[in-house]
């Protein structure tokens, strides 16, 4: 679950992370009150789950309260990478004598949480490493020690941060651990963390991805999900259970488990073909769930093809084509778009002799099947 950068700093805030004091709303007029309340100069910022939002125009410092009215007037309403503007948050606008990166997210590969941290704030960390990667510093984090002082005083030196700043920013990385741990984040991020001019740091921005599976622990946070934020086809897949992620292609890509997935959506890429999602139906999926996940990845316009790859071990292969034949019936107004279907495993034979009945031939193996879909589609 994303959060809005508001709601990533009022958990920065609990935990003691300096941040901007601003206020959300929704029409202009509560943004002007908010600025003379603040008092000026503020920030006006869209608050969307999307990047980009200060190319797009959804960031605007304003000098008076008049001024802020004005730009929450032209921010609200605008769409962002496909997402409307419901809110804006007005903030307190900070003098900056220099902006830098803080972030934990988790290394997969190490299996372990990585601190990382660089001198250039204020752009995507993606960007700094593409032209300056000398000017990104990480160490990984032992999930039951969590970091050492040792490790951020190390790293610190190698940044080159004056010993003056090290007392309070080594508290800061320590802060926005307890925050990653303490709300089950794959994520948390500061970006721009700001020194100002009388040496002290504030939080700017603030990015929270938590892990779904963790909401029913962090009571009142499970609430503050933004159900509109979502397509509609990511809110169906959320609420059947199904792990779907929504990319830029017109190739549904349907399979169970999140590794036999991730290899689809690279093999296809691979033989010149773009998977328009993620969609993992995981292991022992029912009949329901198949045509579930069919009804979803046909509801995206976007889809011109279906791979749908199964592999069957505690999933029944027999199970998956009764499915993915009664989907095809309901909705075969829709399903006049090509179908290729991989199916091994588990009551192999039954389920191909089944989808033999309703004319749909599956393919022998994954290479096959991604070749043929994106010959297909193409």
């Amino acid at each position: 679950m994303k959060l809005h950068e508001y709601q990533g700093k009022e958990l920065f805030k609990r935990v003691g992370i300096p941040i901007n004091e601003g206020r959300v709303v929704t029409s202009p007029e509560e943004a002007e009150e908010a600025a003379r309340a603040l008092g000026c100069p503020v920030v006006v910022k869209a608050q969307v789950l999307v990047g980009g939002r200060g190319k797009a125009g959804g960031v605007r410092l304003a000098s008076t309260p008049e001024e802020a009215r004005a730009y929450a007037l032209a921010i609200l309403g605008m769409n962002i990478k496909g997402e409307p503007v419901k809110r804006v948050l007005v903030a307190k606008a900070e003098e900056i004598a220099r902006e830098y990166y803080l972030g934990i997210t988790l290394d997969r590969a190490k299996r372990l949480p990585v601190m990382i941290f660089s001198p250039s704030g204020g752009m995507e960390i993606e960007e700094v490493a593409r032209i300056d990667p000398g000017a990104i510093f990480r160490f990984h984090i032992h999930p039951l020690e969590g970091p050492h002082p040792y490790q951020i005083r190390n790293l610190l030196l190698k940044a080159g941060i004056d010993r003056g700043l090290q007392g309070e920013l080594a508290s800061i990385f320590s802060k926005l651990y307890q925050a990653f741990t303490q709300y089950q984040a794959s994520l948390v991020e500061i970006n721009p963390l700001a020194l100002t001019p009388a040496g002290s740091f504030v939080a700017l921005d603030a990015k929270f991805i938590i892990d779904d599976d963790a909401l029913p622990r962090l009571g009142e946070l499970a609430s503050w999900r933004d159900a509109d934020s979502e397509s509609p086809q990511e809110r169906a897949a959320r609420e059947a259970g199904l792990n779907y992620v929504k990319l830029d292609g017109n190739i549904g890509i349907i399979g169970n488990g999140a590794g036999l997935v991730m290899a689809t959506l690279d093999l296809v890429a691979a033989l010149g073909g773009r998977p328009a999602n993620f969609l993992d139906i995981g292991g022992g999926a029912r009949a329901s769930q198949i045509e579930k996940a069919l009804e979803i990845v046909l509801s995206d316009p976007q889809v011109k093809g279906i791979f749908l790859n199964i592999f069957g071990g505690i999933t029944r292969c027999d199970e998956v084509a009764r499915g993915l034949v009664e989907a095809w019936k309901k909705l075969q107004a829709q399903a006049k778009l090509p179908l290729v279907v991989r199916l091994t495993g588990t009551n192999e034979e039954e389920g191909r002799a089944i989808l033999l009945e309703q004319g749909i031939a599956p393919v022998a193996t994954m290479e096959e099947g991604a070749r043929r879909i994106v010959e297909l589609v193409h």
